[in-house]
């Protein structure tokens, strides 16, 4: 089994607390409210907190306090056949311009010998964070009021 490991930031306005709310704490009904085309609904059936049909998702660490997030992909189309998991470890921070620096260390451990392609895994990262956190921004902007 090997590890990969890619790496990248998201920048908001939206300041950490209330991303951190939105994205984390209140997401199994929020996501699919603002990106039904994407998630048909958010069901939790292991612990606290798209392209594909389905995948089961453990939450590992989840620190309100410090705005961090740790869950795995644990089974599901996004392992295909080639992935044992994916841990995901998110950490929202204050930005210098008063909104939220997202960052986000993505693990993918490979099943045997499997190489993955870092730009397909860059691509596909960078789309699908990109257009869900920046949905979550929108919503947040327009209904300020809501948070």
């Amino acid at each position: 089994m090997g590890v990969f490991t890619y790496q990248s930031e998201i920048v908001s306005a939206i300041p950490p607390a209330k991303m951190f709310k939105a994205c984390v704490l209140d997401g199994d009904s929020l996501i699919p409210k603002i990106v039904p085309q994407a998630f048909k609904s958010v069901e939790y059936i292991q612990g606290n907190g798209s392209q594909f049909n389905c995948m089961i998702q453990k939450v590992e660490a989840p620190d309100k306090e410090n705005f961090e997030y740790i869950y795995s992909v644990i089974e599901g189309d996004p392992l295909m056949n080639k992935l044992e998991k994916i841990t995901y470890e998110i950490k929202l921070e204050a930005s210098p311009a008063g909104g939220s620096i997202c960052k986000t260390t993505s693990k993918y451990y490979t099943i045997g010998d499997v190489e993955l392609k870092e730009e397909a895994i860059k691509e596909g990262k960078e789309k699908a964070s990109g257009i869900l956190f920046k949905a979550i921004e929108a919503y947040l902007l327009a209904n300020s009021d809501a948070y």
